[in-house]
C-alpha cells in the first residue's frame, strides 16, 4: 500500500467512503485494476473462483491494513462483497465463468436493485414485475431506489415478482441485467451533502437473458437472503478502521480549535472511543467460527443497529466541535470531511434496514419473540 497508494493515486487516500463516493470514480476504477494486478481483490473468495482463499483472520488483517493506509472506498465492493459470493453459492457454472473473472479483474462493476419506493426496509414488498417471454428471457418493469453507484455500474442484480398474485417473499425471481440497454433509465438523487452517489432506476420492459436467473424462478427470496448474509462479513473490521480515522479527524478539529478542555465534548469523545472498541469486540465475536450454527449468528443481528447509531452520534459530535463553522459548506479539507460525515451519517439508521426494522429482527430472530403479541380477546 505504501508503494502503490502514491503518485497519481495519492489523491485517493481516505477518499470515496460513505458520503464521499463521488470522489474521482474513474481513478478509483483504475485503482481497482491496480489492486487486481497484485491479487488484492476478492481475497476471501476460494481460489477456484479467482480469489486468494484467505482465512478469516488474514482477510481481517487485509481489510484493517487497507483502511489504515487510507485505501479509497472500493468501487467494486458490491461485486466483490455481495453478488460475487452469491454467484459462488447459488450461480450456475456458466454464470460463474461469465461474471466472476470480471469482478476479480476490476473490469465490470455492479449495483444492487433491492429497495423500492414505499418499501425501503420492507424488502419483501416487491412491486417490480418480471414476465418470462417465449424465448425464456425476462422482461422487467418497475422502479428501484437508493441504488448506490448505479450511474457508474455495468450490471445490476434485481429482485422482482415473477408470479402474478403472489405476496410477500413468495413468487420472486433474482435476475442479472446489463444497465446499458433500452428500457433502463438511471436518475441521480441529490443528497443533503451535495452529492449524487445513489439513484433511482426505472425499468420499462428491460430484458434479462434466460441464462441470467440466479436460482429458480419463485425462489428469489432464498437467493436474496443468502446475499444479505454476505453483507455482514470481514470488511466490518475495515469499516471500523475508517471510523477510527474519522474519530481522529474529530479529535484533531477539537484540538485545533482549543476546545480540548471542554468537559462535555471530552466526555463524548471518550464515549465514541470506547464505543468503537465495543464494536470491534463484537465484530470479532461475530466472525469467530465455533461451528455452532449456519448462517448469521445472533451477534451479527445487533451489528448494524449498533454501528449506525454510533456513527450518527459521531457525525453530530463532529458538527458540534466545528460549531458555527459547520453551518456553511466549506472546501477546507479540515472542515468539509466532518460536514460530509454529519450529513451522510444521518442516513445510517435508515438505509440497509431502519432502526425499527433492525430491532424487530433482533427481537424475532435473536430473542425468539413472536411477531405479534396480542391480547387473548380483542374489542371490536
Amino acid at each position: 500500500m505504501r508503494e502503490h497508494l502514491g503518485g497519481r493515486y495519492a489523491s485517493l487516500r481516505h477518499r470515496g467512503g460513505p458520503g464521499d463516493e463521488e470522489a474521482d470514480p474513474a481513478l478509483r476504477k483504475e485503482w481497482e485494476r491496480e489492486l487486481a494486478a497484485g491479487g488484492w481483490t476478492c481475497v476471501g473468495w476460494p481460489r477456484s473462483a479467482g480469489g486468494r482463499g484467505l482465512s478469516i483472520a488474514r482477510q481481517v488483517i487485509f481489510h484493517e491494513e487497507y483502511a489504515r493506509a487510507g485505501g479509497p472506498g472500493r468501487m467494486g465492493h458490491i461485486g466483490e462483497g455481495l453478488i460475487g459470493p452469491t454467484l459462488i453459492a447459488f450461480g450456475t457454472d456458466a454464470q460463474k465463468k461469465r461474471f466472476l473473472p470480471k469482478i476479480v479483474d476490476g473490469s465490470e462493476f455492479w449495483a444492487q436493485g433491492y429497495s423500492e419506493p414505499n418499501a425501503g426496509s420492507d424488502l419483501a414488498n416487491v412491486q417490480t414485475r418480471a414476465e418470462r417471454l417465449a424465448d425464456g428471457s425476462w422482461q422487467v418493469s418497475g422502479q428501484k431506489i437508493w441504488t448506490s453507484l448505479a450511474h457508474e455500474s455495468d450490471w445490476i442484480f434485481v429482485l422482482a415478482r415473477c408470479e402474478p398474485g403472489s405476496r410477500g417473499n413468495k413468487g420472486l425471481v433474482f435476475l442479472l441485467l446489463p444497465l446499458n440497454q433500452p428500457g433502463i433509465e438511471v436518475r441521480p438523487i441529490r443528497q443533503l451533502g451535495g452529492g449524487c452517489e445513489f439513484n433511482e432506476v426505472f425499468f420499462d420492459q428491460a430484458v434479462a437473458a434466460a441464462e441470467h436467473v440466479v436460482g429458480k424462478p419463485g425462489e428469489g427470496w432464498k437467493v436474496a437472503m443468502g446475499l444479505l448474509e454476505a453483507e455482514r462479513g470481514v470488511s466490518t473490521l475495515g469499516q471500523q478502521m475508517h471510523f477510527a480515522h474519522e474519530l481522529q479527524a474529530v479529535i484533531d478539529a477539537l484540538r485545533a480549535r482549543g476546545r480540548g478542555c471542554d468537559a462535555a465534548l471530552r466526555q463524548r469523545v471518550a464515549q465514541a472511543w470506547s464505543g468503537l472498541r465495543v464494536m470491534r469486540y463484537n465484530a470479532l465475536r461475530m466472525l469467530a467460527d465455533d461451528g455452532a450454527s449456519l448462517g448469521l449468528k445472533r451477534e451479527a443481528l445487533i451489528y448494524k443497529y449498533y454501528w449506525s447509531n454510533w456513527h450518527r452520534d459521531l457525525g453530530k459530535l463532529g458538527a458540534d466541535v466545528l460549531g458555527a463553522e459547520a453551518d456553511v459548506i466549506s472546501a477546507d479539507p479540515a472542515i468539509r470531511p466532518l460536514q460530509q460525515l454529519f450529513f451522510f451519517s444521518r442516513a445510517d439508521t435508515i438505509y440497509a434496514g431502519a432502526n425499527e426494522i433492525q430491532l424487530n429482527l433482533i427481537a424475532e430472530r435473536g430473542l425468539g419473540m413472536p411477531r405479534e403479541l396480542r391480547p387473548a380477546t380483542e374489542s371490536k
